[in-house]
């Protein structure tokens, strides 16, 4: 789906980084055509700064998003989800990331969650990245405590685990 969003985007390269953006923060587009989290409306400009693009290619885009029958539902109902893993450090919990090989394997997720729960560790919160909108998804598990040595090693030796990251 990523692919086809941004070849709706392939003559404009400004475009396709305002796009970019707007999936990957999570930003939804109003039905007036303006940036928004939530209620609370980012200004184009501050959008446009971020992607280094003029505000009119934002406006543009915006216009662009609206009119198109497939990208409106979807860029009307994006949300955010708040993440936990950047406040680990400051919250005492502990990060781990999983790279795999092939990203939209059937049970990545549950395989995962399986050994750490069978180990008693309690896990706070999973984010999973969407292998359609980012070039190298990624599992980020974060628990109330740091991750055995054991349970490293089972989840290491799992088939579609190409390498895990303590954070």
């Amino acid at each position: 789906m990523f692919d086809e969003i941004m070849a709706k985007f392939a003559g404009s390269p400004g475009q396709q980084a305002v796009v970019r953006l707007l999936l990957e923060r999570g930003f939804s587009v109003s039905s007036e055509g303006r940036v928004v989290s939530g209620d609370i409306e980012i200004p184009n400009t501050q959008i446009a700064t971020e992607v280094g693009v003029d505000r009119r290619v934002v406006d543009s885009t915006t216009d662009t998003l609206l009119d198109d029958d497939e990208l409106r539902p979807i860029f009307r109902n994006i949300s955010a989800v708040p993440s936990l893993k950047d406040l680990a450090p400051v919250l005492d919990l502990s990060v781990l990331t999983v790279a795999v090989g092939d990203a939209e394997g059937v049970g990545i997720v549950a395989r995962v969650t399986t050994v750490i729960a069978d180990h008693d560790v309690s896990i706070r919160q999973t984010i999973s990245e969407d292998p359609e909108f980012t070039d190298e998804p990624r599992l980020s598990i974060i628990t109330d405590e740091p991750l055995p040595g054991d349970v490293l090693t089972e989840i290491r030796e799992l088939p579609f685990v190409r390498k895990l990251e303590l954070e």
